[in-house]
Parts: C-alpha cells; sequence; structure tokens
C-alpha cells in the first residue's frame, strides 16, 4: 500500500512540476511581443525569445507586431452636393506599443475599422462627387492622417488608407454618362467649328497667295512678251536696214541696161496675175523709155553713169555686209547645235514643272 502511496506522490510530483515548467516558460516570436500580467498586475513586455515567468499565476498575452490588413465595410455616404455614393476602403495598421494597444483600448482592430467607418463618412460628406472621384489620393492622405492621431493613444500607426471603390447610386451614374456625352459632343462641335473655321482660313490664304502668283506671273509674262517685241522690232528694223543696205550693195554695179531688164521681168510677173487692174509706183512713159533705149529702138541713147561698187564704200566692206556663204555642212552643224540647246531648255523646264521627278535621259 505504501509503495503505490509512494509511486503516486512521485507521478504527482512529476506532472505539477512540468505543469509548472510549462506555465512558467513562455516563448515569444521574433515578430511579437507579450503583456506580462502577475495576479492581475502588469508587470513588464516580453521580448522575443525564451522569457522565465512565475508559473500559476501568470498571464501573457502575445501581440502581432507585423502590418496588419484591416477591410472597412462598404457604406452609403451623402456627399455635399447630395449625391449617394458606396465607399469602402482598406487601412493597413501597425501595434508600436503592445502595452496601449492592450489597456487603452478592448479591440483595437475593431476600434480601428468603427473610427475609420466614422472618418471615412465625415471627410467624404464635406466633398463633392466630382472632387472625390478626381481627389482620391487626397482623401487617402487626410484619412490616414486623422487616423494616425487618433490611434496614436492606443499604440497604433495607421501606415496607409487606401479608398478601394467609390461607386455612385445608379441614377447618379446615369446621369454622369449623360453629363459626360453631352461634353463630348460640346468638343466634338467645337473641335468641328474650328476644324472648319482652319480650313476656311488655309482656303482664303491659298486663294490670295495663288491670284498673288497669277498677278505675278501675267506681270512677267507681259514684261516678256513686250521684251521680246522690243527685241523684235529691233532686230526687225536692224534685218530691214542690212537688207537695205545688202540690196544697194548688189545693185551699186547695175547700169541702166540692167535696170531695163528688171523692169521687164516685173512687168511679166505683173501681168501673170489675175487682176485686172495694175499700179505702178513710177511713171509707165518712163519705164517704157528706158525698155526702148536698152533694145535700140530708141532715137538716141543717151549716155548714163554706171556707178562704180567702190563708191558704196560709205554703205560698208561689201563681204563684211554680205557676211561669208556657209557650207552645208556648216548649215548641219548648227542645227544640231540648236536641236541640242532645244533639248536642254526642255528638259530645265521639266525638272522646274515636276521637282520630284527625276529628268528623262536621251
Amino acid at each position: 500500500m505504501s509503495e503505490f502511496l509512494i509511486f503516486g506522490l512521485v507521478a504527482f510530483a512529476i506532472i505539477v512540476a512540468i505543469v509548472i515548467l510549462v506555465d512558467g516558460v513562455k516563448i515569444v516570436q521574433p515578430y511579437e511581443q507579450a503583456i506580462y500580467m502577475r495576479l492581475g498586475k502588469f508587470v513588464k513586455v516580453l521580448n522575443q525569445g525564451l522569457n522565465m515567468v512565475f508559473p500559476l499565476v501568470n498571464r501573457v498575452v502575445k501581440l502581432d507586431l507585423r502590418t496588419q490588413v484591416l477591410d472597412v465595410p462598404s457604406q452609403e455616404v451623402i456627399t455635399r452636393d447630395n449625391s449617394p455614393v458606396n465607399v469602402d476602403a482598406i487601412i493597413y495598421i501597425k501595434v508600436t506599443d503592445p502595452k496601449n494597444a492592450f489597456f487603452e483600448v478592448t479591440n483595437y482592430r475593431m476600434a480601428t475599422v468603427y473610427l475609420a467607418q466614422t472618418t471615412l463618412r465625415s471627410v467624404v460628406g464635406e466633398m463633392e462627387l466630382d472632387e472625390i472621384l478626381s481627389n482620391r489620393e487626397k482623401i487617402n492622405i487626410q484619412l490616414r492622417d486623422i487616423l494616425d492621431e487618433s490611434t496614436d493613444k492606443w499604440g497604433v500607426k495607421v501606415e496607409a488608407v487606401e479608398i478601394r471603390e467609390l461607386d455612385p447610386a445608379k441614377r447618379v451614374k446615369d446621369a454622369m454618362e449623360e453629363q459626360t456625352s453631352s461634353e463630348r459632343r460640346r468638343r466634338a462641335a467645337i473641335l468641328q467649328a474650328d476644324g472648319l473655321k482652319r480650313a476656311a482660313i488655309l482656303e482664303a490664304e491659298g486663294k490670295k497667295k495663288s491670284m498673288i502668283l497669277e498677278a505675278e506671273g501675267l506681270r512677267q509674262s507681259m514684261i516678256l512678251e513686250a521684251e521680246g517685241k522690243r527685241l523684235a522690232v529691233i532686230l526687225e528694223g536692224q534685218g530691214d536696214a542690212q537688207r537695205l543696205r545688202i540690196i544697194s550693195v548688189g545693185a551699186a554695179a547695175l547700169d541702166a541696161k540692167a535696170m531695163s531688164v528688171l523692169s521687164m521681168e516685173t512687168l511679166k510677173s505683173v501681168g501673170e496675175g489675175d487682176s485686172s487692174k495694175f499700179f505702178f509706183p513710177i511713171e509707165l512713159t518712163r519705164l517704157v523709155d528706158g525698155i526702148s533705149n536698152y533694145m535700140g529702138s530708141a532715137s538716141t541713147i543717151p549716155e548714163r553713169h554706171i556707178a562704180d561698187i567702190k563708191e558704196t564704200s560709205c554703205i560698208g566692206d561689201p563681204d563684211e555686209i554680205l557676211g561669208p556663204i556657209p557650207k552645208v555642212e556648216e548649215i548641219r552643224e548648227q542645227m544640231e547645235n540648236l536641236d541640242k540647246i532645244m533639248d536642254a531648255e526642255m528638259r530645265e523646264t521639266n525638272s522646274m514643272a515636276n521637282p520630284g521627278r527625276p529628268a528623262p535621259t536621251e
């Protein structure tokens, strides 16, 4: 009987030792801190690692020091311009003081979420709908500052607040869509009117430049035409003068008999015509008298002076006036050179009319 009693006491002692050992040894993880209380009194904050506490009469509460994500449930908020909006958010918090997080608030997570709901309703309610939709980042920063200041006494730091969804009511969405459509139509009308305005301006400028260029071309063509007429008149006069000088040089050696022969040929060519009326620039009697004298039928043949070619020296050297008589080969060569010059001018004209197109090759 005594052996069983001894065995039971030993077993009881071992169990008690194990319980005391387990209850007196507390292991805190690297991302945690623990609140150590003994007999209802705060003793200290246990750090990470192995910690020995007084067994059986202690209480150890571990708190996670990592960043925690809290979801703020969606709620309907009325904006300042009376537009209902469903808003929800996400909060990122972190425990910085485990003692205050345990003793100053019953449940810091729930308290932070409720505080975020009321703060979000207050902040959004003071803003208009368009401002809320366009300044989401501003709302996030404002909410974070307000929540961080309020939760600081709890030993909780609000690291960030993110508005996850802003969902206006259906009637508000319909009104926004109609407003957007109207704004787009207005912009399209403005752009179309501006395009027509620009097109009209460009068309007017094009017509103006075209008329200026046309007038300038007409002026240049008239100047060139007048210059050409002037040169043509000058050259024609010079040609007539040259022709008269050549005729005078050629007729210097002709005597009265030769002139009579030419007069007879002139009468012959006149008589071959179909006209029944003839006009002579000199008296017919004098012309017949000259012909009769040349033929010897006149009663007397008067003495007439035959002009010498030297007497025309005042006009100029006949060789220089008449010029050299070109050969057939020289005429052909001059015609070929003229054709080359005309082809070159034609290619130059085509290249100026079509600057992007290569000139045709021969």
